[in-house]
């Protein structure tokens, strides 16, 4: 991997095939959203992805996001930051300010720490629900079958609206199997958005309903091995 990566011709590379993807299955060309990654990222790629006109960028930690973000925000109006990590209940607050959107809600307690946040500071980030479609002990997520009773407890107590689902398949299994069961629960459930599909798989999961796709090295290149 180059030292310095092509990152504006990295994006404009997978802005095409989002775009031929998402029109293989029969939606527009602009029905999918990216959303690089820049965790554990350098300044200066991040800088190069903004100054090729990305503004959607997520993040797996808040204080990692706020160090690479806070002193950014004032100079990008149409910015979105996305929380794609686990999200500790003691974060929750920090998060609410930050994010624009919070795509891994998967506990009741969590969902009222950010009902009461929000409701705090006036400041409503868009809500995902993460599904464990793997079921795997090591991570995070509701099961599948956890879903509608959890939407309806979140909706009908403590009044929140949840945007659509997100998952991260196992990796020794197929990814378009857990794709098709998260497009199944958020038709069943009533919701729109779907964020799935990583670098290595963002077109299977266009073809079965994506939404969003959460791509990282692919835009960005290698991470370096110190970080």
């Amino acid at each position: 991997m180059s030292e310095h990566p092509d990152i504006a011709g990295n994006i404009d590379a997978i802005l095409n095939r989002i775009g031929k993807a998402a029109q293989a299955s029969g939606r527009s060309s602009d029905a999918v959203e990216l959303v690089a990654v820049s965790k554990r990222q350098p300044e200066t790629r991040i800088d190069a992805a903004l100054a090729a006109g990305q503004r959607v960028f997520g993040e797996n930690r808040v204080q990692e996001a706020q160090a690479h973000w806070a002193g950014r925000r004032a100079h990008y109006a149409d910015l979105e930051l996305r929380l794609i990590g686990p999200l500790q209940t003691n974060k929750a607050a920090d998060a609410v300010a930050l994010f624009d959107v919070i795509e891994t809600v998967d506990r009741l307690k969590l969902a009222r720490i950010l009902a009461r946040e929000m409701e705090t500071q006036g400041r409503r980030p868009r809500l995902y629900v993460q599904i464990n479609t793997g079921a795997e002990p090591q991570k995070a997520g509701l099961l599948p079958q956890e879903l509608e009773g959890f939407i309806s407890e979140a909706r009908d107590t403590l009044g929140l609206a949840f945007e659509g689902l997100m998952c991260i398949p196992p990796v020794e299994e197929p990814a378009g199997l857990h794709f098709a069961l998260l497009a199944k629960l958020a038709r069943e459930n009533g919701l729109e958005k779907l964020s799935m599909g990583m670098s290595a798989d963002y077109e299977v999961a266009i073809g079965l309903g994506a939404t969003s796709v959460r791509v990282g090295t692919g835009v960005f290149g290698a991470r370096d091995v110190a970080t």
